[in-house]
């Protein structure tokens, strides 16, 4: 029999290796004819690093489950490993992170995700391959409190409907969303019977536009346009502006960032601990203004390490970071 959760998360696992790369040898090279920043490293070269360090059982979904277990959350991991050794050490951290592994899915003749993350400085370029895995729905004896919807590989797409489904048919289950970037690609149109299921949804205000395919960068506008294809809540991220929500009542909400104590170390995971803490949240009962006020500061101390786990907070450590914030740490009504 299945226990009761509070929080199950759906999505991919992998193991990252995180090479930092020599200052010397590697640079960011920006402004070239409109184009990202690129990542310049001379082509054929024998390269020195100056370290690497490999974080098992990471990604988006992981990440939310661990994040919600310390933060005193029944939580439990839908995803797919491949029976090998980088599979085993994943299930092995579940298991220390207390995150149950009741419906991870170990297949016989397939490897396990691993990425790449090259560090220079606090910022990164991530290498990565998702495997291929049949996706499915397990069978819950037990509804789910709140099901956590994040990255899956590219032949997911029939799995956004069976989710969709299950919720129609289970309303007592909320869903949360925090697309990744194949699922954004999707776009609205694609994936409109999982967005009009969704109760809580998470992007950045850059995602926003790609979704709604719209230069819009008012806040409020770009929520309300989230709000119209089905989330009860929508959560936009500005990076070192801080964040955003539109209640229930309509109205928008923005916090600004929890003040870094250092420099960031690496800020891989920090919007999955932010999207995880503000559900976390609401489920323990906080409105949506407060849950905006958690968030930042799960963020804040996550980029203080590298990977996206280790500096995730328990409940008492994020309250007593709240109750020592600075007065203009604080949510604003903005409309």
């Amino acid at each position: 029999m299945s226990e009761s959760y509070d929080f199950v998360a759906i999505g991919d696992i992998t193991t990252d290796a995180f090479i930092e790369l020599s200052k010397k040898d590697a640079h960011v090279v920006c402004d070239i004819e409109g184009k990202p920043c690129q990542l310049m490293m001379n082509f054929g070269d024998k390269l020195p690093y100056e370290d690497v360090k490999v974080v098992p059982a990471v990604g988006n979904s992981p990440n939310a489950a661990v994040s919600a277990h310390r933060l005193g959350l029944r939580a439990g991991l839908v995803t797919n490993l491949g029976h090998d050794r980088n599979g085993k050490d994943c299930l092995d951290a579940l298991r220390r992170e207390n995150v149950s592994t009741e419906f991870v899915r170990v297949h016989e003749r397939k490897v396990s995700n691993y990425h790449y993350v090259l560090r220079l400085g606090a910022e990164r370029t991530i290498l990565i391959k998702h495997e291929t895995y049949p996706y499915t729905l397990p069978d819950f004896k037990v509804p789910p409190r709140y099901l956590y919807f994040s990255s899956i590989g590219e032949n997911g797409v029939e799995f956004h409907y069976e989710v969709a489904e299950y919720i129609k048919k289970h309303p007592e289950t909320k869903l949360v969303f925090q697309p990744g970037t194949f699922q954004i690609k999707l776009g609205k149109e694609t994936l409109k019977d999982l967005y009009a299921v969704v109760d809580i949804f998470f992007c950045n205000k850059e995602e926003a536009q790609t979704i709604l395919d719209t230069k819009e960068d008012h806040f409020p506008k770009l929520l309300k346009a989230l709000k119209a294809l089905g989330p009860r809540l929508p959560v936009i991220t500005d990076g070192p502006k801080g964040a955003y929500v539109e209640d229930e009542d309509g109205i928008t909400w923005h916090m600004p960032m929890y003040p870094d104590p250092k420099e960031p170390v690496d800020r891989t995971g920090a919007g999955d601990s932010f999207a995880s803490t503000f559900t976390s949240a609401i489920i323990l009962g906080k409105t949506p203004a407060e849950a905006l006020s958690w968030g930042p500061i799960n963020s804040m101390s996550v980029v203080q390490y590298i990977g996206a786990q280790e500096g995730l907070l328990t409940r008492e450590q994020l309250e007593e970071h709240l109750k020592n914030a600075p007065p203009q740490f604080a949510p604003k009504k903005i409309s």
